[in-house]
């Protein structure tokens, strides 16, 4: 057998082998996760977690995100559109994974606004105006403060409340589950406890389109 034949065989079987190894791993920890989706459901969801939606919902979204994130921005209103066409089936679980360096700060300024009735729209307010206090991936806690008084917040208030003791608790928590679940990047979704197959909207929509297929 010819010295460039046998190079080009040994290169296919590398590559059939590496494609088993990935789907093996998928495999297991998809199988992993639906495990703990169903023992151990704490991990996806906290008795303080945000969360949207019906409570008779079948289908949960849980959400890892990051406020300074731009992909989190750019993905907000799809889900909210995935909310909308799916009323009453589907319930939003957002958890924190505050990845950028600082951007705990905005996480606390998100949990001082809850307290206030205000998570949505500060959160809306954040992300609109995010190209300016996050611009390249590069958190700026003072310039924040301009927009959000569009969210109609009470800003002493918020600045009292963001130092409650328990938000830092609660980051702390968000990002222990998160690594549990081997959250490494930006937004990262379960959908009743499956994760993407491979990152994109697309994916997004058909896991949860079969997860309301299977429970509806």
């Amino acid at each position: 057998m010819k010295k460039q034949n046998i190079v080009l065989i040994s290169a296919i079987c590398l590559v059939i082998v590496f494609a088993l190894g990935s789907y093996f791993y998928k495999t297991q920890q998809s199988e992993k996760l639906s495990f703990m989706a169903r023992e151990n459901a704490s991990t996806f969801v906290r008795d303080y977690s945000l969360t949207l939606g019906s409570n008779d919902a079948k289908v949960y979204i849980v959400e890892f995100f990051d406020p300074a994130c731009e992909t989190c921005r750019d993905f907000h209103p799809f889900v909210k559109n995935l909310m909308a066409e799916n009323q009453g089936k589907m319930k939003l679980v957002h958890r924190y994974a505050p990845f950028h360096p600082g951007s705990d700060y905005f996480v606390k300024i998100l949990e001082a606004a809850r307290k206030q009735g205000k998570y949505w729209e500060t959160l809306e307010a954040m992300f609109n105006s995010q190209h300016i206090w996050a611009s390249h991936h590069n958190p700026q806690p003072e310039l924040i403060w301009q927009f959000l008084p569009q969210a109609g917040l009470n800003i002493e208030q918020i600045k009292n409340d963001m130092n409650d003791p328990e938000i830092a608790k609660h980051i702390a928590q968000d990002l222990a589950d998160a690594n549990a679940l081997n959250v490494r990047q930006t937004p990262e979704f379960f959908v009743n406890g499956k994760p993407l197959p491979s990152f994109g909207y697309s994916q997004l929509r058909e896991l949860v389109e079969a997860e309301i297929r299977a429970n509806y």
